[in-house]
């Protein structure tokens, strides 16, 4: 199945990045790092299945290994694009890990946001309280519109996500805050993660970075930041001052590191 995406092409001579957003997300999530990656590369972002714009079809396949199928697939058919640059955020690090390690020919370098599945212990089933920001988001999604602009609502939103949460825009709340709302993919997506986590080996052909931030509540080390789950030859960073989401905690530093990253190609 297709997938809803967006390009921004400044330059057509600029190499080909993916943006993959994580659970209950969207593309707009990224919004804050794409006027600058844009000068660099030409970026595409794609909404994943029940996210965003992208339908979700009942019994559609769901786990991260699936979704960068469907990912690949979408990026050719539309864009004609068969290799790129990948960098995803939470359960989008894990597609774009599960990516290249089944296609490490197509992936030109991979940066992790706070991805998700590398973690010791895979979770058996849901957690009540992990589903407290979707039922909020969908309970609330008629105040929203002005409700954001309270500070007293974007506390319970978002201050568990960003140590910085005070100084997030209104627009990346709103943002955020919509797309969990109409997320129909979110318990699908969600129980495709369940029994497993990412065991696949990524050449050392492909540059790896992952970032994780030192106020990851989502994702928290030790527990989940598990590096021997990593490629071997992966540059693991942890920022100062970042939560779940880099791209909104720290911008410029995330851009600098997808662009450093991928200037590793064709060094082995």
């Amino acid at each position: 199945m297709k997938l809803a995406t967006s390009i921004t092409e400044i330059d057509s001579s600029h190499p080909p990045l993916v943006l993959i957003h994580g659970l209950g997300s969207a593309a707009t999530a990224f919004k804050p790092i794409i006027p600058e990656l844009s000068k660099s590369f030409k970026v595409i972002t794609v909404d994943l299945p029940g996210h965003g714009r992208s339908r979700y079809s009942k019994g559609q396949l769901m786990h991260p290994k699936a979704l960068g199928e469907n990912v690949f697939e979408t990026v050719k058919n539309l864009y004609g694009i068969d290799s790129f640059h990948v960098a995803g955020n939470s359960l989008g690090g894990w597609v774009a890990l599960e990516m290249a390690a089944a296609h490490p020919d197509r992936i030109l370098s991979l940066t992790g946001l706070a991805p998700a599945g590398l973690w010791l212990k895979p979770a058996s089933g849901r957690t009540p309280s992990e589903a407290q920001s979707y039922y909020l988001a969908k309970v609330l999604r008629p105040f929203l519109k002005v409700g954001l602009r309270s500070q007293a609502l974007r506390k319970i939103g978002f201050e568990r996500v960003s140590p910085k949460w005070q100084e997030l825009s209104y627009e990346t709340c709103f943002d955020a805050s919509y797309a969990m709302a109409i997320c129909s993919g979110y318990f699908p997506a969600w129980d495709g993660m369940l029994t497993r986590r990412f065991e696949a080996s990524i050449p050392s052909s492909v540059p790896v970075t992952i970032i994780f931030g030192d106020a990851d509540n989502t994702l928290p080390y030790p527990g989940s930041q598990e590096k021997s789950l990593a490629p071997a030859h992966c540059n693991w960073v942890v920022l100062d001052s970042c939560g779940h989401a880099p791209m909104w905690d720290r911008p410029e530093k995330t851009v600098e590191i997808i662009v450093e990253n991928s200037r590793s190609f064709g060094v082995d």
